[in-house]
Parts: C-alpha cells; sequence; structure tokens
C-alpha cells in the first residue's frame, strides 16, 4: 500500500514541490519514497513494503524506460499475469505487482483494468507521446483525486497533496455544503474543494494535449438468477468467498483481521487461526462495546485477539487528528474508532482483513428490509396512502406515523442512503444561504435512473454502491488505516465475490428471516450461529450520550457559536437543535454531529492560508 502523487507540465521548482506532494503523504508509506521528474511531468511515490520488501521500490520502468508507474494498491491475481506476460516475451526485473501492472499496459492497454484482481490507483506516463493515463479500482477502494490547474493535470491519492502545487487556488465548494448536510460525507465527484474531484471508481482517465477523457470500464451491475435454490446460493457464497480469503492474504509481510461482533468480519476471522484479531470499544455498556463477542469468537476459532476501549478524552482528543487525515469532513463518527483499531493493529501487523462491502453486496442493511414491512401496505392504492400521509405529516410524532408517511413514498423517494441528516426545508432553515439547498432525491435520481429496472432492493444496494460505500464506508477505511501506516483489505469487495453476488436472488438477500441471508447461511458453516445471526450494530459510537454530558454539550456549543459557524450557519438553529437533544426533547446526536465535525474540518483546511496537521 503506498501513495501516489504528481502533476504534467513543468514550473519552477517542480522537483521541490513535488518532494513536498509527497511527503504529506508520507504516513501511506513511510518506508521509502521515489519520484521521476523530466520537463513534461513529476511523480511522486511513498512506499508501505508489503511485496517483494527489497526490490520493489517504485517508479517502475518497462524496459526501454518509455513508461513509468507508480502504483497505489495490491493486485492479487499478479503471478498468473506475470507468468501470461512472460510467456509473450516480457522480461521483469522485480518480484512486485507493480511491474505487472506496467507490462500488462504495454501488452493490452487500457484492456489490462478487465484482467487485474485487487484493489488499485495508480498513474502510467507514457515518454513516447506524453500521455498520462490514470485508473481507480472497480469499487473505489483506493483513493484518486485531480484537478486540472492552469492546463496542468494535478493528482494524488490525498486532496493534501493537491493542495500543495502552488498554482492551485484553494477554494471552499459551496454545493459540497449542501450535499453534505444531507448524505453526511462529500458526494462524489465533487469535493469541498472547487476544482478537485474524485476519479470514481470503475474509471480511468488520459491526460494528453492538454485535455483530459474520463471513461467507464466496469459497472456494479447484478443479473438475479431466478433459478438458483438456497443451497446452490450458499455453495457458491462460500467457495467464491474462501478463495478471495486466501488471496487477499497473500503478503512479505504478517496479516492480521478486525472483528467486531457482526458476521462480516466475523466471517473474514474464521480464516485467520493462529494469527491476530483487532477489536475496539467504549466503556458504555454492551451497545457501545462488542469486545466481549470478538473475544468469545476469538477463544473458539482461536485466534490472538487483540483490544482497546477507547476512552472519552481519547475519542475528542483525536477529532482533529482523524478530520485531517480525512481531507473532507465525514460525519460517520465510527470513522474515529476506525482510527483507533487501525492504530492498536498497526502496533502489531502491517496488513489487516475487514469485512467492508458485505452488506451493500449480499444485502445487509436494516433499512433493506423496509421493503418487506412496507409491501403489505404498499398494495393499498397510492391515492389513499398519500392522502393518509397528508393527514398524519402536521401532527406530533407518533407511533405508525413514519410507517404512513414513508409508505405513501416510492423507493426513489424515500431512500437516499443510509446517513439522511437534513431534507431540503431543514438546511434553508439552519444555512445562512438557503439558496444552496437541494432535495437530495435530486443527487440520487441519476443512480436511480441507471437501476430502473431492478427491484426496489437491488435499488437500494445499487444505490449505496455507488454513494455510501464510496463517500463513507471506503473513504473512512482507507483514510484511518492509512493515517497509521497499515494496509487495509476487503475481500468482499472483490471482483470475483461480486460475480457471485450480483446472481443472488433478492429473496435470498433479504427476507423475512433476516438481512444478508444468503450469506449469513454460508458463515454458519464456520462459525457459532449466535455470530453468524447476530443482528447488525454497525461500528456503534455514543455520540448521542456524549452530547448529553455538559463538558461535550459545551465543546459544541462553543463551535456552534464560532465565526465559522456563523459564517455558514444561523446559530441560533443549530443550538436549538443541539439544547433540545441536550434536554431529552429529540434525538438530534446525528445532525449536531453532522454540522459540529464540518466546523471542526473547516477550521482545519480553510482556517489559515496554510494546512497544519492537528
Amino acid at each position: 500500500m503506498c501513495g501516489i502523487c504528481g502533476f504534467t507540465g513543468h514550473i519552477p521548482n517542480n522537483e521541490k514541490i513535488v518532494h513536498k506532494m509527497a511527503e504529506v503523504i508520507t504516513h501511506r508509506g513511510p518506508d521509502s519514497e521515489g519520484f521521476y521528474i523530466d520537463d513534461n511531468i513529476s511523480m511522486g511515490f511513498r512506499r508501505l513494503s508489503i511485496i517483494d520488501l527489497e526490490g520493489g521500490t517504485q517508479p517502475i520502468y518497462n524496459k526501454d524506460k518509455s513508461k513509468v508507474l507508480t502504483f497505489n494498491g495490491e493486485i492479487y491475481n499478479y503471478k498468473e499475469l506475470r507468468e501470461e506476460l512472460i510467456g509473450m516475451g516480457y522480461e521483469f526485473y522485480t518480484q512486485t505487482d507493480s511491474e505487472t501492472i506496467l507490462h500488462g499496459y504495454e501488452a493490452w492497454g487500457e484492456k489490462v483494468l478487465d484482467r487485474l484482481r485487487g484493489m488499485f490507483g495508480f498513474a502510467i506516463y507514457d515518454l513516447n507521446d506524453n500521455s498520462l493515463f490514470i485508473a481507480r479500482d472497480f469499487f473505489g477502494i483506493k483513493p484518486m483525486h485531480y484537478a486540472l490547474v492552469d492546463g496542468h493535470l494535478v493528482y494524488g491519492s490525498e486532496i493534501k497533496s493537491i493542495l500543495e502545487f502552488p498554482l492551485y487556488e484553494k477554494k471552499f465548494n459551496t454545493r459540497t455544503l449542501d450535499n453534505y448536510l444531507s448524505f453526511q460525507y462529500a458526494l462524489p465527484p465533487e469535493t469541498f474543494f472547487e476544482g478537485i474531484y474524485c476519479l470514481l471508481p470503475g474509471h480511468y482517465m488520459r491526460f494528453k494535449d492538454g485535455k483530459v477523457t474520463t471513461t467507464r470500464y466496469w459497472e456494479a451491475t447484478f443479473d438475479p438468477d431466478e433459478t438458483l435454490t438456497e443451497d446452490e446460493a450458499v455453495d457458491k457464497i462460500e467457495k467464491v468467498f474462501e478463495q478471495s480469503v486466501d488471496a487477499h492474504k497473500i503478503s512479505d509481510v504478517e496479516v492480521g483481521c478486525f472483528l467486531s461482533s457482526g458476521v462480516d468480519s466475523s466471517y473474514v476471522s474464521t480464516y485467520f487461526a493462529d494469527q491476530k484479531t483487532f477489536t475496539v470499544g467504549f466503556d458504555f455498556g454492551e451497545k457501545y462495546n462488542e469486545i466481549d463477542w470478538a473475544k468469545g469468537l476469538s477463544e473458539k476459532i482461536g485466534v490472538d485477539h487483540h483490544y482497546k476501549i477507547i476512552s472519552s478524552e481519547e475519542f475528542w482528543g483525536n477529532i482533529r487528528k482523524v478530520q485531517y487525515h480525512m481531507d473532507q469532513p465525514l460525519a460517520d463518527p465510527s470513522c474515529i474508532a476506525l482510527y483507533f483499531v487501525s492504530k492498536l493493529a498497526s502496533e502489531y501487523v502491517k496488513v489487516v482483513l475487514s469485512g467492508e462491502g458485505a452488506d451493500e453486496l449480499f444485502g445487509g442493511y436494516t433499512i433493506y428490509n423496509e421493503i418487506n414491512s412496507l409491501r403489505g401496505y404498499q398494495k393499498l392504492p397510492l391515492g389513499l396512502r398519500k392522502f393518509l400521509a397528508n393527514i398524519v405529516r402536521p401532527l406530533p410524532k407518533f407511533k405508525g406515523r413514519n410507517f404512513l408517511l414513508r409508505g405513501a413514498m416510492s423507493v426513489e423517494e424515500r431512500f437516499i442512503g443510509n446517513a439522511f441528516m437534513f431534507n431540503k426545508e431543514e438546511k434553508e432553515k439552519i444555512l445562512k444561504d438557503g439558496s444552496i439547498a437541494h432535495e437530495p432525491q435530486e443527487y440520487t435520481k441519476k443512480y436511480y435512473d441507471r437501476a430502473k429496472n431492478y427491484d426496489d432492493i437491488t435499488k437500494m444496494q445499487y444505490l449505496d454502491i455507488n454513494t455510501w460505500m464510496v463517500g463513507d464506508i471506503l473513504l473512512k477505511a482507507d483514510r484511518m488505516s492509512m493515517a497509521n501506516s497499515l494496509e487495509l483489505r476487503v475481500p468482499f469487495l472483490d471482483k470475483e465475490v461480486f460475480k457471485v453476488a450480483r446472481t443472488i436472488p433478492y429473496q435470498l438477500r433479504v427476507n423475512k428471516k433476516n438481512t444478508k441471508y444468503a450469506m449469513r447461511r454460508a458463515a454458519l458453516r464456520h462459525m457459532p450461529e449466535d455470530w453468524a445471526k447476530k443482528k447488525k450494530l454497525g461500528f456503534p459510537v455514543p455520540t448521542r450520550v456524549w452530547l448529553k454530558d455538559e463538558k461535550y454539550y459545551n465543546i459544541v456549543k462553543d463551535a456552534f457559536n464560532s465565526d465559522t459557524a456563523k459564517k455558514f450557519f444561523n446559530s441560533e438553529e443549530l443550538i436549538k437543535f443541539l439544547d433540545d437533544h441536550f434536554n431529552g426533547k429529540e434525538d438530534n446526536s446525528r445532525k449536531v454531529w453532522t454540522v459540529f465535525i464540518f466546523i471542526l474540518w473547516y477550521d482545519i483546511y480553510f482556517g489559515s492560508d496554510k494546512v497544519v496537521a492537528p
């Protein structure tokens, strides 16, 4: 795992600049650095040594040094590709997966992407035609950002590298504040920095003669096989997942595993006998602490388990550091817990496996089951349902009110993803400039349009794969692990696993018995029933408890009264949200946290001309 950065064209002090761009992402690769610099391009690289520890230095060159590669990620089928390329006459001077990509690009051009199995963000410069080719993996496990600045293409694994490019003028992107307030993250491809974008998953781009062209080469599409029996589906999942875990364990250093009480990481951990697992939790009872569950499973499957209790002081004391590493505000408090479990793991290993992606691919989120719970009610005429919704909408909250409201809406109207914070009306009320507020459904429409032929459960999964998973789940996984110089691998997000997942009928994904039904049955073959069937908790963090504590209430209140808050928000409206939560009138913890995190992040990245790590 590594970090890459660079820019095209020549500017004064280009060598010093690309060194600085690489320096600010040293945490991604503390083991070594490498550069390629000529009059047409400056490429930087930071390395975390995982494969071919001695010979894997980058940049990597082809035989006549007409092509140069820098690469972040891991290719799990590189040995097979290497043998194929050797058979075609290509000569290798390293044992790395990086060199396989470069020769593969020589042999097959952009079609090499179809052959790769793994996670990646890489750049290949071609001296023959002065072109730059940049690609990102299928699901967006590894990041890639870019900007076109005065004719220069500037790119990097993290935005903070691009901010070091002196011709880029740092400007705040107000459009992203609007979607952030609804989704709790910056909706890709936009970022909070004007003119800086993330390359979307499954895309590659070329830069030549001053022009950028972007192409989608892969998309996560579903094609359920309705003839598939339950046992056949479970057999296929078990077989392909075992193969994926074996592939993801390939390394020249020790590999560990994150472990919570959930079925996803627990399933992964069953392949780690006699190896190390890692868990963190909070001292707020079982609801916020999965350590006992993780310890119990560890004892049963025979792994060396390590854990840490995160104190309230540690959590709050590291919020700024976490938001600095995130590059953009992320209001998912579990990213801070993920920072701590990554830090714990990094004390023992360089690589961990984790369970991200299982929910999106196999239908694991509880909200997906809303389709089944509403199915009977939605057999009533739409006009009647809307009539009932209009009657209850102005009434105070009561049990069943939300059911009647949501039952009158289509899935496209009611579901924007796993985190729905503020609607348009709420944004207009809290924002200083309410004109920037849009309905979140305006952002999700393009995804629903592409998924229009799917059943409603699959529509929800498709939306989450393209938004929530990219903007939240995988972003925090990459940033928090890399902040601790730790490589995180996700065997569920393997294209061979997805080839199976896309064929599972929705009834075997989400039904009255459970979510992730077929996948849980596969996991049950490897672990005790209590763990395989355990209800999903996510990564529980006691923010709602802290915000009722006077100490933390006052920290947030001070932020809501700050100059930054008043620049963007109506502070009195923010404090009303906070006070209503503090006094037990309403659970506003997620909304309060969303605004609070933005304020802290803005002070880090825009509070002064120079961004300084907390």
